[in-house]
């Protein structure tokens, strides 16, 4: 694609028809007016019928309007048709369609239509030349943005801020920082939104100490740039120190706004940080800030993600406004905390409410499913997607079902499932049914899975372990020994188990056997405190899980310092009687672990609710949530 050279150099220096005059431009004005006020789609035909029969069909004033509005509510093939039957369209016509494709996405027929423009003989002018860049920059268009930035010096738009901005994000988004850094040199020292754009950039690209370093040099900050940089460290998994970059601008007295709040209640998310979540809602209440579904969202996944599904559930009682996604979050949230059947009732609720479910709910509903082990109401679910609702299953849908085939003890009925489908399967489906092999004993499918995964160069560092695990659980030593061996050599590292606990609104991480806390002396005296009064319970270390060829005492010793018990045991020392303990584990919860904390929860009358990999687990009274099937 590319431009004509002539057309930055032509005669004319005035678009087109800047100067023509309608007849009645009373007309003009009712007619405008009446575009002004347009709120829905429907509204638009008869306001364009009304235009043709005043004879206003080529007046670039209403086209312009009526361009506009098609754009706002994305009728933009309507609003192309017009614009195609418009028989000299000047630069602010083009600008407006160019500015409609951006909007709704179409960003290389947003280019086209800026090429034809410049084809055409019709001078670009500032507003023309942003558009075009934006559509470049969103659309990964590089080649196409580098002959916008020429046609921009030879204009002399060059110091245009607007234009600059636009080029910043174009060479940005593209990865070009270099050239982005030379546009950004050239602004004035201290500009926060230019160093806000270069901050994004950065961070897209996951290089967050470039960002940080354009940060830092921001003089006055605003709620962009502050917001900017938190959300870049949310999006590279950096949610501590978004926390405090948080904490940091609260202490500048620089008040934050809805996406600030959605990206603070993401960090607390993924972090437990239940305490920190609830003091930032609190925040919004006092501060007036808009509780739309966006918002309400956010605090749903939230609480359910740190623990309080009763508090996500009030949450969304209060939601004025509900879409699909609001629906969505609880229904996950609902299935997290091993309410199958209330997640289920939420997805009926949703379709009696009018809404239409989307790829995403029925994950979320048939994931609900197989964590309740429901799982003729999951066929019957995933069969409604088709014949009902018109949703073609995708990878993620098929997955959920071997999840549900596996986890109810049907092994072979879903590696009959898997070869049957009409695409080939993923690492995280054949996962899902090694895992189901290791926990039911079926050693010999699981090496068939296994064989599939590695033989399809899917293997991550989950599918050795796992077969690892399913040759120890079967006493085969040796083909495991093998097996973790050859994970080594691939260079596939292993994933450490590591639990975070909130403590006084602070985040504490430990790992197994960890003796980096500055209290590991207090928490290993409570550790074996806690051991010995287990024991005369009559609680015996469940020397099977733990998966190496190592004598019982040896294994008794690996247990014992997994790193959710060294959480659970700072917490105990640590918070008041009574007080919930909210763990949160970047694994599954071992057996042997599981039975221990219920015990912990019995002798020590809390509650302690732990989030794994897979769900929640509520301990309370010596019993847990999942009735033991997780």
């Amino acid at each position: 694609m590319s431009f004509s050279t002539t057309a930055v150099t032509g005669n004319s220096i005035f678009p087109r028809n800047s100067n023509s005059r309608p007849k009645n431009s009373q007309n003009r004005k009712e007619v405008i007016s009446l575009l002004q006020k347009c709120k829905h789609v429907y509204q638009i035909q008869p306001i364009h019928a009304k235009i043709i029969r005043n004879a206003q069909g080529q007046d670039p004033f209403v086209i312009f309007e009526l361009l506009r509005l098609c754009s706002n509510l994305n009728f933009i093939d309507y609003a192309n048709k017009i614009f195609q039957q418009t028989k000299t369209p000047n630069v602010y016509l083009y600008t407006a369609l160019i500015d409609g494709f951006v909007s709704s996405g179409c960003y290389l027929d947003a280019i086209r239509l800026y090429c034809q423009m410049v084809n055409e003989f019709i001078l670009p002018d500032n507003y023309a030349i942003t558009s075009v860049l934006k559509a470049c920059g969103f659309g990964l268009a590089l080649e196409e943005g580098r002959e916008v930035h020429a046609q921009v010096l030879k204009l002399g738009l060059s110091t245009n801020r607007s234009v600059r901005m636009k080029l910043m994000g174009l060479y940005g988004k593209c990865g070009e920082f270099e050239r982005a850094r030379q546009v950004f040199d050239e602004m004035p020292e201290g500009d926060v939104v230019a160093s806000s754009i270069m901050i994004t950039s950065y961070v897209d690209y996951g290089l967050v100490e470039e960002a940080n370093g354009v940060f830092n040099r921001v003089r006055t900050k605003d709620t962009v740039c502050w917001t900017a940089m938190i959300d870049g460290l949310v999006r590279n998994g950096e949610m501590n120190r978004a926390l405090e970059v948080f904490r940091e601008m609260q202490r500048n007295n620089v008040r934050p706004n809805e996406v600030t709040i959605v990206c603070v209640l993401s960090a607390c998310s993924q972090l437990g940080a239940l305490e920190l979540g609830r003091w930032v809602h609190s925040y919004m209440d006092k501060f007036g800030i808009e509780f739309n579904y966006i918002v309400g969202g956010a605090l749903i996944n939230m609480y359910s993600r740190c623990g309080d599904i009763d508090e996500a559930v009030e949450v969304f009682g209060k939601m004025q406004e509900r879409d699909v996604s609001s629906y969505n979050s609880m229904i996950e949230g609902l299935a997290m905390h091993g309410k199958s059947n209330e997640a289920v009732e939420m997805f009926w609720t949703m379709i009696k409410q009018g809404l239409r479910p989307n790829s995403i709910t029925f994950v979320k509903v048939l994931n609900a499913c197989s964590h309740g082990g429901l799982l003729e109401l999951g066929f019957e679910i995933f069969h409604a997607m088709t014949t009902r609702h018109g949703i073609q299953p995708q990878i993620e849908h098929y997955g959920c079902m071997v999840d549900l085939l596996g986890r109810s003890g049907q092994l072979e009925e879903a590696y009959s499932f898997i070869t049957k489908m009409k695409m080939a399967p993923d690492h995280i489906m054949l996962g899902a049914l090694l895992s189901a092999c290791k926990i039911h004993g079926n050693l010999e499918l699981g090496e068939r899975v296994a064989e599939i995964l590695v033989n399809c160069g899917d293997a991550d560092s989950g599918t050795y372990v796992l077969l690892s695990n399913v040759y120890s659980s079967s006493g085969r030593w040796k083909e495991a020994a093998q097996v973790r061996a050859e994970m080594k050599e691939s260079g596939t590292p292993k994933e450490p188990g590591c639990s975070l606990i909130e403590v006084n609104n602070e985040i504490h991480e430990f790992l197994l056997g960890d003796l980096r806390h500055p209290k590991k002396e207090e928490i290993y005296k409570k550790l074996k405190g806690l051991n010995d009064e287990l024991k005369s319970e009559g609680y015996l270390p469940a020397t099977e899980v733990v998966l190496h060829d190592i004598e019982d005492r040896q294994k008794e010793r690996a247990l014992s310092i997994h790193s959710e018990r060294l959480a659970i045991c700072y917490g105990l020392i640590s918070t008041k009687p009574c007080t919930t303990l909210r763990i949160v584990k970047n694994l599954r919860v071992c057996n042997d672990c599981h039975s221990m904390i219920k015990l912990i929860a019995k002798i020590t009358k809390r509650k302690i609710v732990v989030r794994d990999r897979n769900r929640f687990h509520h301990f309370e009274n010596g019993a847990c949530s999942c009735a033991d099937y997780w």
